[in-house]
């Protein structure tokens, strides 16, 4: 039987998910992006039980997430650039791939010389570090491969009886997971390795330079040399309900007979729309404004999952901006 949920408000719950984290337990936490299952980085014992509970394979790599600078300065050589970064957008929902230390496990970064971290905004999460005064490695809070968190009901759902412990703060601002880049080389231009709610333009803006923005190459199956950085298998954050793409004003095709299909929309349509038959229309926002489609698309994701559709069709949004991160989760939705 799963423990009751910790409620984020309380000052003794949040102390309560320190003394947790502190003696070696696993416990799902919010940030401004998704709910992370957090494990003290340098407790391998708590380390492997957060690989348990998520079935994730060992060599896609961890997030750590750190109170202030000097607590990541115990994982990661930071450089200038980091500092330059840290200062416009920390805390926040931008990660650093940086050299680590020799003391972070091989199970936080895959065997790789590098790690990523990150200052989160989160209020609560932000209590429980400074309350635990350890740096936290927290992975998206749900079975590996599926529909991130934003939500506690969403960890309490997909977990179930392998997740005792959830510090309940609502929903996530966000609703994506954090931009990923990589500072590692000082020599070698900067390097989105995943797109998120920190823009290319706005990184380029703060650095005051052109960074790399080519995909790596979308792994499909395990890598002896581990991940650059978490999120970037070919499949990734699925339902178990098949996504079709659709370019923007292109309905979905006739309904297959005895079966029922949704349609996603970016926004709001402002007159009726025509439909096939036994297919159902869901809208991500009221206008089409970005942060709103962000912050519904998992969710929507994982209601529909449960709907009892044979397919999911689902309107891509433009590119710029946010729209990279959000055709980034898309696509790796629907791969086969």
């Amino acid at each position: 039987m799963t423990a009751p949920f910790l409620d984020a408000k309380n000052p003794a719950d949040i102390e309560r998910a320190a003394q947790l984290l502190r003696a070696g337990e696993v416990v799902a936490l919010p940030t401004e992006t998704v709910y992370g299952l957090a494990a003290d980085a340098f407790n391998e014992a708590a380390l492997r039980r957060v690989f348990e509970i998520k079935s994730r394979p060992f060599f896609d790599p961890l997030i750590v997430h750190v109170a202030d600078w000097a607590m990541l300065e115990k994982l990661a050589q930071p450089n200038a650039r980091a500092k330059k970064l840290a200062d416009a957008f920390w805390p926040g929902a931008l990660t650093f791939v940086l050299p680590k230390k020799p003391e972070v496990p091989a199970l936080v970064t895959a065997g790789k010389p590098t790690v990523a971290v990150r200052m989160p905004a989160h209020p609560a999460m932000r209590a429980v570090l400074k309350a635990a005064g350890i740096p936290l490695a927290a992975p998206s809070a749900n079975p590996f491969g599926y529909i991130s968190p934003t939500c506690a009901a969403h960890v309490r759902d997909s977990l179930g009886e392998r997740q005792p412990h959830i510090l309940d703060a609502g929903p996530c601002v966000h609703g994506i997971e954090s931009t990923i880049i990589d500072l590692s080389d000082p020599d070698a231009p900067a390097r989105i390795l995943r797109h998120g709610p920190v823009t290319r333009e706005m990184i380029e803006t703060a650095l005051g330079e052109i960074v790399d923005t080519s995909a790596p190459k979308a792994a499909t199956e395990p890598s002896p040399a581990g991940l650059p950085a978490p999120g970037l298998l070919k499949r990734h954050y699925s339902p178990q309900t098949p996504v079709t793409l659709l370019s923007r004003g292109t309905p979905p095709p006739p309904c297959a007979d005895n079966t029922r299909q949704a349609w996603v929309l970016l926004k709001r349509p402002r007159r009726p729309l025509q439909k096939p038959e036994r297919t159902d229309l869901f809208f991500l926002s009221e206008n089409g404004q970005m942060e709103q489609i962000a912050h519904n698309m998992f969710a929507m994701l994982r209601t529909l999952d449960k709907g009892g559709y044979s397919t999911l069709f689902v309107e891509l949004p433009p590119r710029a901006g946010l729209g990279e991160a959000l055709h980034d989760r898309l696509r790796r939705a629907a791969a086969r």
